[in-house]
């Protein structure tokens, strides 16, 4: 198995550009990773969620992948999605190998929902295709409970659980039950909040002992992002509370508008920072007119929120150096 890799700090889930024609955009996708890398990312996530793993093949994911090993150079670690149906999901893990990636972000199976019994027996066949260490992620049809959580947990190549379910009593058990196991206890085992716009429910997740998360706006507003981050990490709740308010929460409920804009608006964002990444591919529909003006307006309120955060006699921040 490959060295486990301890992560931290912003974790950075690209988009995949598509050109004109709809076909993925090597050059554009190396332009935004080395962009995410540049600001300070912690890791890359390459072809996940964001990344549109669901509408890519295995091809396509294959490049998206290995252009993103090839920009990283050895900088921050590089996971790469897999998932979907089962015989896919471990062509999707031996791509991700063969392409160079430091470990796996497993995805749920699709559409349906199986019980813990099989969840588990998913992840280990999935795995076994495969010698990458993996980050599960339960979510929509992927959801463990504690015993079966911890049976996944002891497994070697399992080196974290990413949680979207945001069911946080559930989450706390399986924290403390993987925690206290003698079989895990002693890893450098990670548990992370994979909310979309993570930053909405950052302080509930650090309550239950989980700091890790995944910051979609890292990639169109990158130092509104690691202002947000700086502040929680440092118990700058004044920052916190004028950000949440002024930006991430109403970024939340114009995402909550339209079913998928958790990725299109994310994609629309670095269209706004000047790179042409394309639009979303169906059954994604890219942000209305109305709606794209609002998330122009939020950006630049939110790189406002930054210059007021300044001290006195600090150097001011434009709204689009803020963005970019």
């Amino acid at each position: 198995m490959s060295e486990v890799t301890v992560l931290e700090g912003i974790l950075f889930f690209p988009v995949t550009p598509f050109t004109a024609d709809g076909s993925v955009d090597i050059s554009k996708l190396s332009v935004h990773l080395e962009s995410g890398i540049g600001a300070g990312a912690g890791g890359v996530f390459a072809a996940c969620g964001t990344g549109e793993f669901h509408a890519l093949g295995v091809q396509e994911f294959a490049a998206a992948v290995r252009t993103a090993v090839e920009v990283a150079g050895g900088r921050v670690p590089v996971f790469a999605g897999a998932g979907g149906p089962l015989p896919l999901a471990r062509q999707y893990a031996q791509a991700a190998e063969e392409a160079g990636a430091d470990g796996l972000l497993l995805m749920p199976p699709y559409l349906v929902a199986g019980p813990p019994a099989g969840l588990v027996a998913y992840v280990r066949q999935v795995l076994a295709a495969t010698s990458l260490p993996a980050i599960v992620y339960q979510r929509g049809t992927a959801r463990f409970d504690v015993p079966s959580a911890l049976e996944v947990a002891r497994l070697p190549q399992v080196v974290g659980l990413k949680d979207g379910t945001g069911d946080l009593d559930l989450l706390a058990r399986i924290v403390t039950a993987v925690r206290s196991d003698p079989a895990t206890g002693g890893r450098d085992f990670q548990f992370f909040n994979g909310m979309p716009t993570a930053e909405g429910t950052v302080l509930a997740y650090r309550g239950i002992g989980v700091g890790l998360y995944s910051s979609a706006v890292f990639c169109f507003a990158p130092k509104i992002a690691l202002a947000f981050h700086r502040a929680v990490t440092a118990g700058d709740d004044d920052t916190v509370q004028r950000l949440l308010a002024g930006f991430f929460h109403p970024l939340i409920t114009l995402r909550e508008r339209v079913p998928g804009y958790s990725v299109a608006l994310v994609k629309a964002g670095v269209r706004l920072r000047g790179l042409d990444v394309g639009g979303v591919r169906p059954p994604l529909a890219d942000p209305a007119p109305e709606h794209l003006a609002e998330l122009e307006e939020l950006i630049a309120r939110g790189s406002a929120l930054l210059t007021d955060a300044l001290p006195a006699g600090g150097a001011a921040v434009t709204a689009q150096a803020a963005v970019r």
